[in-house]
């Protein structure tokens, strides 16, 4: 899509009047217990989106670096995806890293294969623009073993959580050097048993099932 368009969505059709236009497939890929869509061109068709070339490098390259991080569980090939100072920001617990040695030291020790085996991110929508890729995602797993950079300190619960959640990672030279990331974090506790949804404004796993099929109800 061009930057400042709205995000394409399945179903839609490459325009044949503009040879510039590239449909972008979706592979869902084993990702240990579960299964996880990732925009990869190439593989079996899960309904195409519109995309320009430009932005489906720097798609590709988005959709490479989750690989590297759900998938393949390598924290080297992940950095290979990004400038050499880049940062990683976890922004509703303050947790990531600075810098080659801040961001590796993060990776390696809270987040690549660190994660449950039953964990899935499934993408909703993106958008891309000159230098810029933001996603919009459903993250899912059992809280089964410590999630160190959502639940920092919080022992295992054994409950299920699925939660949106929005990833804006910013390029130079077509390599990540930064991410964003941002959840809901009140609805995160919720569902682990910290909070109380009947008590205070928040919801649970309902947000992330209506964000994935509309014709859920609404609250009110």
């Amino acid at each position: 899509m061009s930057p400042g368009a709205g995000p394409s969505r399945a179903g839609d059709v490459a325009d044949p009047a503009r040879p510039d236009d590239v449909t972008r497939r979706e592979v869902v890929g084993l990702m240990g217990a579960g299964l996880m869509a990732l925009g990869l061109p190439g593989c079996a068709d899960s309904g195409p989106l519109i995309t320009r070339r430009s932005e489906m490098d720097l798609g590709a390259v988005f959709d490479a670096h989750v690989k590297h991080e759900f998938v393949d569980k390598d924290v080297e090939a992940t950095m290979l995806t990004m400038t050499p100072e880049p940062y990683v920001w976890n922004v509703p617990t303050m947790l990531g890293g600075m810098g080659a040695e801040g961001v590796r030291r993060f990776y390696t020790d809270h987040f690549v294969g660190k994660m449950p085996p039953d964990t899935k991110v499934v993408q909703v929508s993106r958008t891309v623009g000159v230098d810029r890729v933001v996603d919009e995602l459903v993250l899912s797993f059992t809280h089964d073993r410590p999630v160190d950079f959502m639940l920092p300190g919080i022992a295992p619960t054994g409950r299920h959580v699925e939660v949106p959640h929005v990833v804006v990672m910013k390029f130079e030279n077509g390599r990540i050097a930064h991410e964003h990331i941002y959840w809901d974090q009140a609805s995160v506790l919720a569902q682990v048993g910290l909070l109380d949804p009947a008590k205070l404004p928040v919801t649970g796993g309902e947000q992330a099932r209506k964000l994935l099929d509309g014709s859920l109800k609404s609250r009110g």
